[in-house]
């Protein structure tokens, strides 16, 4: 064999070998970048600690909330609100979509203000239910100041023509439904009340569930911590040569050791995070691969979302790479410091743009830069261009800018914050650390 050809030979070799290498994982022998494959479970339980102090909502507060509905509803000139098992069902009378699944069958809150002798207005708290459902539907655990009214449609009858015979002064106003009411309900209420308007709720009523309050900010900052040291958790657990589904199966387990409800997880290595939500494959960890994680877990029905784009401590991540991640780590962190009471939600979401514009990288930021957050893992107001919601105190988002180059590497770093009373940001993982501070410190 000439010289030549040994060379060649060698070089398909050495093509075939990187080849196996992406595909499979690094060989069993590079012992110091793989860990030894093991069928003990790693132990998350000590995350459980974290938050079994945080107490869920109290019942004063729900009365507290149906009472400023009724007092916004009566300044508005409204009749009603309307909303069927949700979110906003489960902040104003803890009625979630968990406790009472949606069927072709409607059951429905519905909060009238009421007006007593002293002129004083009063939240009246109705549920309309299916009339052979009336039992089970007494046995829900919601709060009202006073004996709630069951308003039960039996199947021969029309349920909205009973709903709205509930709701007093009801020519004299417009009722309002959740934004999130399916539209055979919409269309059966405005059918039920020809004279009046029935429409989605305002940007006043929006607020009162979009705006968190101190104890609702207590929850959600420890179920935002305890997720961020989930994932860390998991990280030093991680080794090259594994899979995402195991990553998967570990954060997942994590999260669940915490005491989260509903836990989920997306882990992305190399350059499948450069498809945001993933690429259905199952990729092994290389030795020059970032990991990405964004996990999410409810804690007395509210949510945490938090993300982080890391590498192992033996990890050796090209530098241009490493430059991306410092990038991202910007964007993350002027977006925060424009984020304050009064501004533009559309004006946060250029901060981060402008940072990543300013080196030739806007265009890889291809999704908003974070929505609301609470009782839902995404609600209104979003950080998103061409919005004109505006910031206030209270208001939490998910802060959570990315770079995506198909085919090479994806980088997204994620935080939840709040706006506090003197009106600046402040994230929601604060307590644990806060926003990462280099790839090998997540």
């Amino acid at each position: 064999m000439s010289a030549l050809l040994q060379l060649i030979v060698v070089c398909i070799l050495i093509q075939v070998l990187i080849l196996v290498y992406h595909l499979t994982g690094p060989p069993k022998s590079l012992s110091r970048f793989t860990r030894t494959s093991s069928h003990t479970a790693p132990d998350f339980s000590h995350l459980a600690e974290h938050c079994a102090h945080v107490p869920p909502i109290p019942a004063a507060s729900f009365l507290e909330r149906q009472q400023s509905l009724a007092q916004t509803l009566h300044s508005l000139n409204a009749s009603a609100y309307i909303a069927e098992p949700g979110a906003s069902a489960g902040y104003f009378a803890n009625l979630s979509g968990s406790q009472w699944h949606l069927s072709e069958r409607p059951l429905l809150l519905i909060i009238s203000p009421e007006i007593n002798s002293a002129e004083q207005v009063h939240a009246k708290v109705s549920i309309l239910t299916p009339a052979f459902e009336l039992t089970r539907a007494k046995l829900l655990p919601l709060p009202s100041s006073i004996d709630i009214a069951y308003l039960a449609w039996p199947e021969d009858a029309d349920p909205f023509a009973v709903a709205v015979s509930a709701i007093p002064s009801l020519s004299e106003g417009t009722v309002f439904v959740d934004g999130m009411t399916r539209n055979f309900i919409v269309d059966g209420l405005q059918k039920a009340t020809p004279g009046s308007e029935v429409v989605v709720s305002p940007v006043e009523i929006r607020r009162l569930r979009e705006r968190k309050s101190k104890e609702e900010l207590e929850i959600m900052k420890c179920v935002n911590e305890v997720t961020l040291l989930a994932i860390r958790a998991v990280r030093d657990n991680m080794y090259v040569g594994m899979r995402e589904s195991e990553a998967h199966r570990m954060i997942v387990s994590a999260l669940a050791a915490a005491g989260l409800q509903d836990p989920g997880a997306l882990t992305l290595f190399g350059e499948n995070a450069a498809l945001p939500h993933g690429s259905g494959t199952d990729r092994v960890l290389g030795a020059h691969d970032f990991a990405l994680i964004d996990c999410d877990g409810s804690l007395h029905g509210y949510h945490s979302d938090v993300t982080r784009t890391f590498a192992l401590p033996d990890s050796t991540v090209h530098a241009a790479h490493l430059r991306l991640w410092n990038l991202v780590h910007s964007a993350q962190a002027n977006a925060l410091a424009a984020a304050q009471n009064g501004t533009i939600t559309a004006e946060v979401d250029r901060a981060a743009r402008d940072t990543l514009h300013a080196q030739g990288y806007a265009q890889y930021l291809t999704h908003r830069l974070g929505h609301g957050v609470g009782l839902e893992v995404h609600e209104s107001p979003y950080l998103r261009g061409g919005s004109d919601d505006v910031i206030l105190t209270g208001h939490t988002f998910s802060d959570e800018p990315g770079i995506y180059i198909e085919g090479q590497v994806g980088v997204r770093l994620e935080d939840c914050f709040y706006v506090n009373e003197d009106g600046q940001s402040i994230f929601l993982t604060e307590g644990v650390g806060g926003a990462a501070t280099s790839p090998w410190k997540p």
